[in-house]
């Protein structure tokens, strides 16, 4: 695990924030390099799909021309969706780190686990870095918005 690629995430969740986005960020890394950086861009966009999850696989195919990201790794503030979490099993990523759970939607083990799932033939493997920053940016967010 790369703290580096962790704080390259904060900063594109806060991006996210500064946007009236909810604050997650994301970044793809292959080979110690980082191919791909993205935030939640859901209200900007007007697209349910536009998590930073979603946004970074785009990106890290188009800069490799391949869908196939079986040597990349990614960083990503909040535990990713069940959405997130099947795109990044089709991406065929091999390794998540998580900086902070999601008990709402979180499937990576919080509520399910979509990326190591036996019914699903996926094991991808998963790290929790529990990032205390990742957690506040998310509270503090949705508290300003209550």
């Amino acid at each position: 695990m790369n703290k580096r690629f962790m704080e390259i995430a904060l900063e594109e969740a806060k991006v996210a924030e500064l946007l009236g986005e909810v604050p997650v960020g994301a970044v793809i890394v292959k080979n110690g390099d980082v191919i791909s950086t993205a935030h939640n861009l859901r209200e900007t966009l007007k697209d349910p799909m536009a998590h930073a999850e979603v946004i970074a696989i785009k990106r890290a195919s188009e800069t490799l021309n391949n869908w196939r990201l079986n040597e990349c790794e990614m960083y990503v503030t909040l535990e990713p969706c069940p959405m997130c979490a099947g795109a990044i099993l089709q991406s065929r990523i091999r390794r998540l780190y998580i900086g902070t759970f999601d008990p709402v939607a979180g499937a990576c083990g919080t509520n399910i686990n979509i990326l190591q799932n036996n019914a699903l033939n996926s094991f991808i493997e998963i790290n929790w870095v529990y990032d205390e920053r990742c957690s506040d940016i998310i509270i503090d967010f949705f508290k300003k918005r209550r």
